[in-house]
């Protein structure tokens, strides 16, 4: 039977009643999205194709500004800097956080003390953590050479070698992967102990559980945590900033720390460029959707949902 006419009404009063009630709790948050960010980026969309120091008036230049970032050599220095980051300390912390992860997973006793612990470090301030890295990786006295010393192994110039900059700030980055740790916890924690147990009567040992179940059950957390750490990547700023390039520091490798937020912010407030920098932050975000979409074509056939068919 079809519903009568009176009761379509009151469905659709009701409808609009809800609606109207969602939108007006969620309307603080549609308020600063707009102000805060939807206005941004569609102003800065503007001011790419400007000339703005901020001081004067925007003055419209076409793409002039898109033409130098293919002349600008710091842009490519920038973007291949980052991009050798993003590939050494994106696996580096999905291991780290996997090992942390399996072990608090095993423990029985405590497990909540260390769970605290590992993430703990996660809510140090970023320019705290810029500052420890030239405590710690110091290449004359810093707390790593010295431990290393003690060994009789010669520490290498964390701060000043080209070629150990990146490295060490991987090992710095290393530092705040609690919150990974946190998540995988609690995808393992999800794994069925039947699968476990199955295996355990074949005979499978550790390894090749954690291979053959562990991994494939928990893969749709580890994908999620593999894009998001490359997109921070891609944005590192604070602690290589603070270390290197802070309060007009020239001591240290700056070249080989120059990420490409730190050359955009460069632009922007210390050289006044907003219109340069507007379009450098438009091409960051074509290269983060660039590699995203990437990773997920590429690696998605890698990921297992539970209940999915083969």
């Amino acid at each position: 039977m079809s519903p009568s006419p009176s009761k379509v009404p009151r469905r659709r009063s009701t409808r609009f009643v809800e609606t109207r009630a969602a939108l007006l709790f969620i309307s603080p948050w549609l308020i600063g999205f707009f102000i805060f960010t939807a206005w941004p980026v569609i102003n800065s969309a503007y001011l790419s194709l400007t000339d703005y120091d901020v001081i004067n008036d925007p003055n419209f230049i076409g793409f002039d500004n898109y033409v130098t970032l293919f002349e600008d050599p710091k842009v490519g220095l920038a973007l291949r800097n980052t991009f050798i980051f993003m590939v050494m300390s994106v696996p580096t912390q999905l291991v780290v956080s996997l090992g942390l992860a399996l072990l608090l997973n095993a423990a029985t006793r405590a497990s909540g003390f260390f769970r605290t612990a590992f993430f703990l470090p996660k809510m140090t301030p970023p320019v705290a953590v810029g500052i420890l890295l030239l405590m710690l990786f110091n290449g004359q006295n810093g707390l790593i050479n010295s431990f290393l010393g003690i060994f009789g192994i010669e520490g290498p110039a964390w701060t000043t070698d080209p070629d150990w900059v990146k490295p060490g700030l991987v090992l710095m980055s290393l530092w705040t992967v609690g919150a990974s740790v946190v998540i995988i916890l609690a995808a393992l924690r999800g794994v069925p102990q039947e699968l476990y147990d199955s295996a355990l009567v074949d005979g499978a040992g550790w390894w090749r559980r954690t291979l053959r179940i562990t991994v494939p059950m928990i893969s749709p957390t580890l994908f999620f945590l593999f894009i998001v750490d490359s997109i921070n990547a891609l944005q590192s700023f604070t602690e290589a900033y603070t270390a290197f390039f802070g309060s007009g520091n020239t001591t240290y490798s700056n070249d080989a720390a120059l990420f490409y937020a730190i050359y955009l912010f460069q632009q922007a407030f210390e050289f006044l460029h907003m219109g340069y920098a507007s379009a450098l932050a438009w091409l960051l975000f074509i290269v983060i959707m660039a590699i995203t979409v990437v990773q997920i074509l590429v690696t998605r056939r890698f990921v297992h949902y539970e209940g999915e068919r083969p």
